[in-house]
């Protein structure tokens, strides 16, 4: 059973997140939804507590999906968490050369692997 992580910030959750998230529910064992919390960046609509909350309740009907707030770096949470896989969406062509930079880095780090 794969344990996969869905790090972001969730500021709120979007149609887009949701869709990535059944996606994934049906994909692995256990789905993830980190919700980045940083301290050092203020700012945002919604709390790190309310943005959990709101992934909680749209996530709700996925029996094998939980959100949990994060703070520092994302190799220390697949560690913690236990996760086998990275999920990271894709927003267009921009996101795509700093995405493989950092899936590159988290397999360095920690050996997980990040799907795209």
């Amino acid at each position: 059973m794969f344990t996969a992580l869905y790090p972001g910030s969730f500021d709120p959750v979007t149609v887009g997140h949701m869709d990535i998230i059944r996606r994934a529910s049906v994909l692995f064992g256990r789905v993830i939804v980190g919700v980045l919390h940083n301290p050092q960046k203020p700012g945002g609509a919604l709390s790190a507590d309310e943005r959990v909350s709101l992934v909680r309740a749209a996530a709700q009907s996925l029996g094998n999906v939980s959100a949990d707030a994060f703070c520092g770096l994302l190799a220390d949470a697949v560690q913690t968490c236990g996760a086998q896989v990275v999920l990271r969406g894709i927003r267009g062509a921009a996101d795509l050369e700093s995405e493989l930079t950092m899936a590159r880095l988290n397999r360095q780090l920690c050996g997980v692997e990040t799907l795209s």
